[in-house]
Parts: structure tokens; C-alpha cells; sequence
């Protein structure tokens, strides 16, 4: 299984908890860092110090700030894919950074349907997206939750049936299953039941993976996406990302 490690922005210019980009910068290159040197099979470059969250698009200084810190993280990543996700679900924004960076994927919260969030009702806007990247020419995939995290969907979605609109109807090219909260680990039932309903498509765990979540989690999905547990006082460690990717199938 690939393990894909997201370096956790911390707070950006113009966010409450700003505390100067240097330092953000600084961290994001630290961050990314152990990841490569850990083993890391790719990385995502997220604003996750960005709370409350902007339910829609974002402000211009939060694109320019995160367009410097995903040029700095793929400059340190080498070969390895970097993606882009713009919280709390601005696909435009981790496209346009994601295609002048050359990023390969960005990751959409809400692809498909709709969801009840911290943020308030939250729409997808997939048919923008999509013929945003096809204006842009954009090499670059499409990461799609399913029943994401810190959400509710509005009415009744069977995950099995939005995995599907999100692949067939939405052009999603991987879904990701995650808890219902950040660090919490992954629902294996609806893991399974997305495997079931798409069984070609790339399927990632996208929350609370640990060590000994990854053995459960062998077999079921292909790679998973890890922020928290990597951390040691708030910075990621080398030695639990390479700890994590041995667990992980090495």
C-alpha cells in the first residue's frame, strides 16, 4: 500500500492563528522532508491551520501563500507525486495551484452531492471542476472523499451509491474513505462497501491510520493518507513515517 503523507500547513496570512508565511514555509519544507526521507510514496500539501475554514473559495493571499509552499514542497519531494487540497472544499483553487506547480492530484472534500459541515451546506461543484481542468489541460487527478469526515449528508446517500456518482458522474479518478473526524481511524465496513461498488477505482484510507490499523487495512484499499499519527510535538518524524510504511506493506 502507498502511504501518502500530508504536511499540515500551519497558519497562513490572513488566517486567525497567522504567525508569519517564513515560518509556515520553514515547517511545510521540515514536514516534507521526513516524509521523503521516511519512505513516503507521495504527499499533500493541505491548509489545515487555516481554521474556521472558508466554506467556499478563499481568500487571493491564501492561493498565493499555499502556491509558495506547494512549490517548495515539490521541490523537495523529488520523483515522488504532490497533491493539493484547499480546505474546506475550494477544487478550483488546489486545481490552478496544483497545475502551475505541477502537482499531480488535488483532493476535493465534496465532489458529489452535498454535505452538512462546520462550515455550514457545502454543494459540489464537479462539472466546474472538471471543465476547469479540460480548459486548463491539467494532468491532474481528481481525489474525491466519500461521506467525508466532520460531515453529514444531506439526505440520505448510501456511500456505496456516491462512490459510484462520484466515478461514473462525477470523473473522480481515486476515492478516499475516511472517520468521521480527523485522527480518527477509518470505517472498515464502508470501506468495504465502496470496494464493492467500484472495485476498479483506486481507493485510499483517508484518517486514523496507524500501525496496527494498517494490518486491518491490508488488502482493502491501496494506499492510505496519514497526518496525525506521523507527528511527534506537532512535527512529522522520520522514524514513525518509516515505522508506518513498513506496517503499511514497505
Amino acid at each position: 500500500m502507498d502511504l501518502i503523507g500530508v504536511v499540515h500547513l500551519l497558519p497562513l496570512p490572513g488566517s486567525p492563528g497567522d504567525a508569519g508565511l517564513d515560518g509556515a514555509l520553514a515547517r511545510a519544507e521540515a514536514d516534507a522532508r521526513a516524509w521523503v526521507d521516511g519512505g513516503a510514496d507521495a504527499l499533500i500539501v493541505e491548509n489545515f491551520g487555516d481554521v474556521p475554514f472558508a466554506r467556499g473559495a478563499v481568500e487571493p493571499v491564501t492561493v498565493a501563500a499555499m502556491t509558495r509552499a506547494v512549490d517548495r514542497v515539490r521541490g523537495l519531494a523529488g520523483d515522488l507525486p504532490v497533491g493539493v487540497n484547499v480546505l474546506r472544499n475550494d477544487a478550483e483553487a488546489a486545481l490552478s495551484i496544483a497545475h502551475v506547480c505541477g502537482a499531480a492530484f488535488v483532493r476535493v472534500n465534496v465532489h458529489v452531492g452535498a454535505a452538512v459541515t462546520d462550515q455550514g451546506l457545502i454543494q459540489s461543484r464537479a462539472a466546474h471542476t472538471l471543465r476547469l481542468r479540460r480548459r486548463l489541460d491539467a494532468r491532474v487527478a481528481i481525489w474525491a472523499d466519500v461521506a467525508v469526515k466532520h460531515a453529514a449528508p444531506l439526505g440520505e446517500i448510501d456511500p456505496r451509491r456516491e462512490a459510484l456518482d462520484a466515478v461514473e458522474r462525477g470523473l473522480a479518478d481515486a476515492l478516499i474513505v475516511t472517520g468521521p473526524a480527523t485522527g480518527e481511524r477509518p470505517d472498515l465496513a464502508r470501506i468495504d462497501a465502496v470496494r464493492g461498488a467500484v472495485p476498479a477505482a483506486r481507493l485510499l484510507a483517508g484518517s486514523g491510520v496507524t500501525p496496527d490499523v494498517a494490518t486491518a487495512l491490508q488488502g482493502r484499499v491501496d494506499g492510505a493518507i496519514v497526518g496525525t499519527w506521523a507527528k511527534r510535538d506537532g512535527r512529522v518524524d522520520r522514524e514513525r513515517v518509516t515505522r508506518l510504511k513498513e506496517a503499511l506493506g514497505g
